[in-house]
């Protein structure tokens, strides 16, 4: 079998592919710079000097060392949010407390976020401005300013291949014996990535995000499992080449949907604000990226077990605590049905379509109905969830 791996950790992968054949994870790594919200490529001359303060190597690394030491702190206050929102979760849920370890959880966060203000605060290698516009030939185009700055300077899309495998590892460990406790996990990060850029100045904040974005993404979604499954699949594989069509394009497929989302439902609030907030915004826009992700890896896998295991649980105990209700994730479901016939070729499509039909009768009425959800929820024992992939 053909990998389309190139050389993404030299921890698993050894070899590398022909240049025909790009590496699922190097295309997750371009998009950062691709599909950076950038506010900076307007700022006058005065404002760009502070700028070039901020990334450079002395500004990098007291930016680091201020967030290195407020660390700890703000990890511990982190896990204090998680127990707020899940605690009552973990309960309903019937989750073995055994498996929830606060000390391990925080201690295996703080090293990430260690190791990603390392990466940080080095000088990226710097790349020739004509090969970086080639891989940002896609989606929004950044100003030869920014990319001056993020690809010489700061480049989240680097800090992709250092911690990439280490955050895959510690989502095997604990999908694996209880997928649910992967939400614990996922919000101690999310928080602590909160916290930590709330510390920061706007300037600092708008570079910082790129990199902690970095390890929502391969924390929420099940990246490395992503990359494993393509490997096993032979270079003419359709469901291969229905995920490298998606791929690249995932970001704006996202961004489309959360518009049109935001367009049908402009007064809808979930608990941290309107949808229309930039911060709502932006975790609508990953959360969407995740229900994709899980989709071409059901594809890949040939199997519904992460989507059963992992997303469903995870969506029932996390978005009612934010007052996301179905009907959202419904209307996002048919919206991602439209991108996904619109950007594969009907052989391609035949792949995927299996996979996303399982997500719509899954998110269904028929489960959550006009019931009360807490109550619905409750009742969602194994044996129910189990009859949907019958």
């Amino acid at each position: 079998m053909k990998k389309v791996l190139e050389e993404f950790d030299k921890h698993r992968l050894g070899s590398s592919c022909s240049g025909a054949t790009q590496s699922l994870a190097l295309q997750w790594a371009k998009k950062y710079l691709q599909n950076l919200d950038n506010p900076l490529c307007d700022e006058s001359s005065e404002r760009g000097q502070s700028l070039n303060a901020v990334v450079s190597e002395d500004g990098r690394k007291k930016t680091a060392q201020a967030l290195m030491a407020s660390l700890r702190t703000v990890s511990h206050q982190a896990w204090n949010r998680v127990e707020m929102l899940l605690a009552s979760e973990a309960k309903r849920h019937k989750i073995k407390p055994e498996l929830i370890n606060p000390w391990e959880i925080t201690a295996e966060s703080y090293k990430i976020y260690e190791k990603t203000l390392q990466v940080y605060t080095q000088q990226a290698p710097l790349r020739q401005l004509s090969t970086v516009m080639r891989l940002a030939r896609t989606g929004e185009p950044l100003s030869e300013k920014a990319l001056s700055i993020y690809t010489e300077q700061v480049a989240p899309s680097q800090l992709a291949t250092v911690i990439g495998y280490n955050v895959g590892t510690i989502r095997k460990k604990y999908t694996t014996v209880d997928p649910r406790v992967i939400g614990f996990v996922s919000m101690q990060f999310h928080y602590t990535s909160q916290m930590l850029l709330d510390t920061l100045s706007p300037l600092e904040r708008s570079i910082l995000s790129a990199y902690f974005k970095v390890i929502d993404d391969h924390l929420y979604m099940p990246l490395q499992r992503v990359y494993e499954a393509a490997a096993e699949h032979d270079y003419d594989s359709y469901e291969l080449s229905a995920v490298q069509s998606l791929l690249p394009v995932s970001t704006e497929i996202a961004k489309n949907i959360s518009n049109r989302i935001i367009d049908i439902y402009p007064d809808y609030r979930c608990s941290s604000g309107r949808l229309s907030d930039p911060v709502i915004r932006t975790s609508s826009v990953r959360d969407i990226e995740m229900f994709q992700v899980y989709l071409w890896l059901s594809t890949l896998e040939r199997s519904v077990a992460a989507i059963q295991q992992e997303l469903f649980p995870l969506c029932v105990m996390l978005y009612p605590r934010f007052n996301v209700q179905w009907e959202l994730i419904r209307q996002m479901l048919h919206l991602l049905s439209q991108e996904i016939r619109l950007r594969l070729t009907p052989k391609q499509a035949d792949t995927v379509i299996p996979y996303y039909q399982v997500l719509w009768h899954m998110f269904s009425p028929e489960v959550f109905g006009e019931l009360d959800l807490r109550r619905r929820t409750d009742e969602l024992d194994d044996d129910f969830v189990n009859s949907l992939f019958a």
